[in-house]
């Protein structure tokens, strides 16, 4: 079990909920990214939000979570403020810099107003201080998750009958599962967003690589067609197109 004094564990059921933390036949499956050096308590933290009927990666250090927030798609970010490498605050601060306003709660053992004020401030959307219970962290989730989720964003993007799942971060055509690097995925992502449309190489490097200049490299091209290798070989009808001197676009090939 995890260390409690950062978590309360409820008595009563043996698993280490209580009844408001168990799953509900309308409780929305999300995607959910805990960036916590406690590993104890990380991984009792993803076993809880599993039997919940969620889906949680995690992160030891800051590096690693920034890295997978920023790569990966997630409904909420769980940021613990004291990380080795690279502290909770500069994780959310780097995120915030790069557009990438997914929720987060912070938990620290540091309670006092101005620790919270400084963790809002930093980008934080809610602060949880420890010890807390889970039942009391899934409730904040599920709350900003809501939240996001009022934008109305589609969780499923299908072109003919290639299909993307952003919640579980699946990729199939035809049934066949497609497996993706995470950038890939993030490409894939992206085209899928805007099919039939024509997406530029600038586009691409701004929302998928994070750049805001063309440093004259040819990272687009290799993904390009590493990805239509995977989606494309084997298949009758070809998705994904080039469209010479403007860029690249995800449509039904049939038409």
């Amino acid at each position: 079990m995890p260390n409690f004094s950062a978590i309360n564990v409820p008595r009563g059921r043996g698993r280490g909920f209580d009844a408001a933390a168990e799953p509900q036949p309308d409780r929305t499956r999300m995607r959910i990214l805990l960036i916590e050096d406690d590993r104890e308590a990380v991984d009792y933290l993803v076993k809880a939000f599993k039997e919940v009927g969620h889906v949680a990666d995690r992160a030891y250090d800051g590096e690693d979570g920034l890295a997978l927030a920023l790569d990966g798609e997630y409904d909420v970010l769980i940021v613990d403020r004291m990380l080795p490498k690279r502290d909770g605050l500069s994780v959310i601060g780097m995120l915030r810099d790069k557009g990438i306003e997914t929720p987060v709660i912070i938990l620290s053992a540091l309670g006092q107003v101005d620790d919270r004020v400084k963790g809002l401030r930093a980008g934080g959307d809610d602060y949880l201080a420890k010890p807390y219970s889970f039942s009391e962290l899934l409730a904040r989730v599920e709350v900003l998750a809501r939240r996001r989720g009022s934008r109305g964003e589609d969780t499923m993007y299908r072109v003919a009958d290639l299909e993307l799942d952003r919640m579980s971060r699946e990729v199939s055509r035809g049934g066949q599962k497609i497996l993706l690097q995470p950038r890939e995925f993030r490409l894939l992502e992206y085209l899928m967003k805007h099919a039939g449309q024509v997406v530029t190489r600038t586009m691409l490097l701004e929302n998928v690589w994070d750049y805001h200049f063309d440093p004259q490299t040819n990272v687009i091209d290799v993904h390009i067609s590493r990805l239509r290798s995977k989606i494309d070989k084997g298949f009758a009808q070809p998705l994904l197109h080039t469209v010479r001197g403007a860029g690249y676009m995800i449509r039904d090939g049939a038409r």
